[in-house]
């Protein structure tokens, strides 16, 4: 069967690698490579820089633990491993990658078995436009969760499995949200200032967004208004900021009135 984590036969030196602790010994842990089938071998010295007394202090049966590989012996079936050689936000974003890829991969599974299509004919339509477009097949269909079917039709999907694989996404992945906030001070002495300020406000409330993002805007005590942008990420998030506070500020004072925004 087909698959998104495994590509060759054997790893490479230096690639990082999720393994399944089958084995511990006095002298070093045995693992399977979950992503290749193959068995591998840490060296109690390469389980960390300081002295083990207890290599279970470190890792025990059935644990899932990143490592990076020293040497591959295809000949001999064997993989050199190491424990110490990495950083926590190297094992770190390896776990979420894999995670992700797991994920996708039950995804077109899900998408396999409602179409009834082999899932080798799901893999061969999806996987390459996704990972071209998006660098992964996870991340294009948590696109399409958040922005529709059309993220995956600009791909050349085929129009039924890109509705099925978006409704069964929208299904299965929640969209992480961030939010950033800021006050807004918004006046007007004109005999209608109020009516003046409320169009000012509708017009940042208005300005475009991607699906999923929103604009909060309420009262804090005149002339102060508090402004929250909720989107998938700080750099849409404050983007979304800037076109909103500009349009209220841009309005206001071409109706006679002042404004300035104050981030936080």
């Amino acid at each position: 069967m087909m698959s998104l984590v495994r590509r060759d036969e054997w790893p490479v030196v230096g690639e990082l690698v999720v393994s399944s602790v089958s084995r511990v010994t006095h002298h070093g842990v045995y693992v399977v490579l979950d992503e290749y089938g193959k068995e591998g071998f840490l060296h109690i010295s390469e389980i960390s820089s300081s002295w083990v007394k207890n290599i279970r202090d470190f890792v025990r049966e059935g644990e899932k633990v990143v490592l990076k590989v020293l040497r591959v012996d295809p000949r001999r079936r064997h993989v050199d491993l190491s424990l110490r050689r990495l950083t926590k936000r190297e094992r770190r974003e390896k776990i979420l990658l894999w995670k992700r890829t797991k994920k996708a991969e039950s995804l077109l599974r899900s998408a396999s078995e409602r179409l009834g299509t082999p899932l080798d004919e799901i893999y061969e339509k999806a996987r390459v436009p996704l990972e071209k477009e998006f660098g992964g097949v996870y991340e294009g269909l948590e696109r399409a969760a958040r922005d529709g079917v059309e993220v995956l039709l600009e791909q050349g999907l085929p129009k039924e499995l890109a509705e099925v694989l978006t409704e069964i996404s929208k299904e299965k992945i929640k969209i992480s949200m961030v939010e950033v906030k800021g006050n807004l001070r918004v006046s007007c002495t004109e005999p209608d200032g109020v009516q003046r300020i409320k169009d000012a406000l509708l017009k940042a409330k208005g300005v475009k967004v991607p699906r999923g993002a929103g604009i909060r805007i309420y009262v804090v005590s005149p002339p102060k208004y508090r402004i929250e942008v909720e989107a998938t990420d700080y750099k849409e998030a404050n983007a979304i900021m800037k076109k909103a506070t500009e349009a209220a500020v841009n309005s206001i004072e071409k109706a006679g009135g002042q404004g300035v925004f104050e981030r936080g």
